[in-house]
C-alpha cells in the first residue's frame, strides 16, 4: 500500500486539494480533521472539560469514531450516530485545535489512522502526518498559505453560507491556531525534512493538485 501525506496549517486547503489528488489517483482519502473534529463534537455537546485530565481520558474511552464511504462520499460515525453535518462549525474546530493537543485524544485515533493506510491506498491530510501518524509516507507534503489569504478563503465561505463574517476576527482565530498547533507539546505542527513545500497563496486549485500529482507520480508510479 502506497501513502501521501498532506500536512500544513488551518484554511491551507489540505482537505480540498486532498480529495482531488485522492480521485486522480485512485486513493482512499483520509480526513483526519473530520475525526478529531467528531472527538471535539462530542466534547462541545457533552460540556467534556477537556483541561480535567481524567474527565477527558474517561470521555475519550467512551467514543467510537468511524469512517465509512457512502455514495463516494466519506461519512463520519460517532458513536453510530452520522455527525458529518456537524464538524465543520467554528466552535467545532476551535474545541479540535485545542483538544488535539491532549495525549488521550491523539492515542484515540493514531491506530485507527494507521490501519487505514495499511489496508489502502491513501491520502492522508492534517498536521502531524508526515511527522508523526506516516512517517514512512512514499509522499510527503506541506501545503500552506499566508494568514491573511486563508482568512480570506473562510471569509469568502462564510459570506457564500449566508454567514455574516468578520475578516479580521477570522485571521486572528487563524494566527492563533497556527500559535497554538505549531506549539504543542504533542506532535506539533511542522514541516517534516523530506516533505515538499506548497505555498499555495498564489495558486490556484488546479496548480496545486498536478503539483502534488507530480511529486506523487515520480514517487509511486
Amino acid at each position: 500500500m502506497a501513502s501521501i501525506a498532506i500536512d500544513g496549517p488551518a484554511g491551507a486547503g489540505k482537505s480540498t486539494i486532498a480529495k482531488l489528488v485522492a480521485k486522480e489517483m485512485n486513493y482512499i482519502y483520509v480526513d483526519t480533521g473530520a475525526l478529531y473534529r467528531a472527538i471535539a463534537y462530542y466534547f462541545v455537546t457533552n460540556s467534556i472539560d477537556i483541561e480535567n485530565e481524567e474527565e477527558l481520558s474517561k470521555a475519550c474511552e467512551g467514543i467510537s469514531v468511524e469512517i465509512k464511504y457512502e455514495q463516494d462520499a466519506q461519512q463520519v460515525y460517532l458513536n453510530g450516530e452520522n455527525v458529518t453535518a456537524f464538524l465543520r462549525t467554528e466552535e467545532t474546530g476551535n474545541m479540535a485545535s485545542k483538544s488535539s493537543a491532549k495525549a488521550p485524544v491523539r492515542a484515540a485515533l493514531l491506530d485507527l489512522q494507521r490501519d487505514m493506510a495499511k489496508e489502502y491506498n491513501v491520502v492522508m491530510d492534517g498536521r502531524d502526518i508526515g511527522t508523526n501518524v506516516l512517517p514512512n509516507a512514499e509522499v510527503k507534503i506541506y501545503l500552506t498559505a499566508s494568514s491573511k489569504e486563508r482568512a480570506n478563503r473562510r471569509y469568502k465561505e462564510l459570506l457564500e453560507k449566508g454567514e455574516q463574517a468578520d475578516f479580521d476576527k477570522i485571521e486572528a482565530d487563524i494566527i492563533e491556531r497556527d500559535e497554538r498547533d505549531m506549539n504543542r507539546a504533542i506532535a506539533p505542527l511542522k514541516q517534516a525534512e523530506d516533505a515538499i513545500l506548497v505555498d499555495s497563496s498564489d495558486m490556484g486549485i488546479d496548480e496545486v493538485v498536478n503539483a502534488i500529482l507530480s511529486a506523487a507520480k515520480s514517487k509511486i508510479l
